[in-house]
Order: structure tokens, then sequence, then C-alpha cells
């Protein structure tokens, strides 16, 4: 079995008014949402089981959630407003039957090759990279070992001496995942609920976790954060042949994808 986390629980402020009653991951990209298209990339792609963490407005969450083909688990995330990430995939994983698993961002939006790029990539745990974009205060950038593996997650990295930016998109295998579940609860159990997960993956990496970078050279991404963002991500899809027009075939979407 191969699981999808997706962590869908920020407010998205920085694009209201659009998310000032819709989730960000809800928001419509042309025929789909931003959710929607995800669940069929990544259904597509192999996933049989998605997990979704969910907070802000959850209960549309929900709502649009019903009625899919593909197994769903929405997981609740009350306190979405007052901790960070960590929390949000922590408690998804406690819901997350057994399998591979990948873990993404919900408000990516990415092709169906990349997708099969991090599921058939080589090695235990995974993490998509850009290496071709150019690196700002903001992203989340990766600094590599001297073998290749990732080394380092963080956004102050000095972007001369990292590999590229990892796009909050990861795979992890049986072994791998224990251990990310493992240092999530002991995060948890000493409060340190203001952690991203990317701290976690660094403590992970120290302790020597062997975790492979995959390349997006050549597959088209993009994050939602900003209005801006929002109209990128729509040309993306339209550039891919999904803009305007009946929903995509593939996945039965319930209401709201």
């Amino acid at each position: 079995m191969t699981v999808a986390v997706l962590l869908v629980a920020g407010v998205g402020s920085r694009l209201r008014p659009l998310t000032d009653r819709c989730p960000k991951c809800l928001l419509s990209l042309g025929r789909e949402t931003l959710l929607g298209r995800a669940l069929r990339v990544l259904e597509a792609a192999g996933v049989t089981h998605f997990v979704l963490s969910a907070g802000y407005l959850e209960g549309k969450v929900r709502e649009a959630a019903r009625g899919l083909l593909t197994p769903v688990t929405v997981v609740s995330n009350p306190d979405h407003a007052r901790v960070q990430n960590v929390v949000s995939l922590a408690r998804a994983l406690r819901a997350a039957p057994p399998g591979e698993l990948i873990k993404l961002d919900g408000d990516l939006v990415f092709s169906e090759g990349l997708a099969r790029r991090i599921l058939q990539g080589k090695g235990e745990a995974r993490c998509l990279v850009d290496r071709q974009s150019p690196l700002g205060a903001e992203e989340m950038k990766v600094q590599a070992a001297p073998d290749g593996r990732i080394a380092r997650f963080g956004k102050g990295l000095d972007p001369g001496a990292c590999l590229g930016e990892s796009i909050g998109f990861e795979r992890f295998g049986a072994g791998p995942r224990g251990a990310l579940t493992e240092a999530l609860e002991h995060a948890l159990e000493r409060g340190q609920t203001a952690l991203y997960y990317e701290e976690v993956y660094n403590d992970l990496v120290a302790r020597g976790l062997s975790l492979e970078p995959v390349f997006t050279d050549g597959e088209p991404w993009t994050e939602v954060d900003t209005p801006e963002d929002l109209e990128g991500a729509r040309r993306l899809v339209e550039s891919l042949g999904e803009g305007e027009g009946p929903p995509a075939d593939g996945l039965r979407r319930g209401r709201g994808l």
C-alpha cells in the first residue's frame, strides 16, 4: 500500500479574502481544486490511500472528500492556529494505514511525472529538490553531504552552499517511516509543537537517516501562497492541458473537489 499524507490545515492568510470562507486546498485551478487535482495525480501515480491533516474550515475539507473511490482519512488538528506543521504530520501518521509513505504540502501543484519520479526512485527515503530555481530568503534550502545525500534543511542556509530547494514532497519506506513517526512523537512529548517538519528531518539525518535527493529537473511544479501564485498555478495546469472545461477524468471526486 502507498499512503499519501497531505497537510491542509493552514489558514492561507496571504490569499485572503479568497480563503475567508474557503480552505486554501479547495481554491479552484479551473477544472479542479488544488486538493482534487493533487489526489487525482497521486492516484494515477500509484497512491492507494490518502490521509488529509485538516484544521482551518475542516468541515469543508471533510465534505469535499466524501464519495471518493480511493480511501480517504481526514484527521483533525484543532490547534492548527497555534502550533506548527509537526503536529499536523504527527496526527496524520497516527491515523495512516501501514505502507510506504508519501508526504506533501497541500498547496503544491505538480505534474504526474514528478509524482512518479519520487515514487519510483531509488532509496528508502527521498526528497524532491528543485536545483534550477533561484534561492532566496523564503525558500526551504537543502545542503548535501559529500556523498550527495541530504545533510540539512533550513531557510537561513547560505544559498551558495546549497543543493537547491526542498519543495515539501517526500517519500519514506517502512524503516524511515517508523523513525519519522518516533521522532515526531518524541517532539510532541517534549512539548516541541513550534517545530516545522524539516527540523525533525534534520534530527533524523544527523542520526544517520539516508535521505536521497530526487531532482525536479524537467518536471513542472509550484506552490500556492499568494494570489499571484494561484494565477501562476492556473497557468501551469493550462500548459499541461488541464485548463477550463469539464472535470478531469480519473479519481471520482466529492463536492468541492
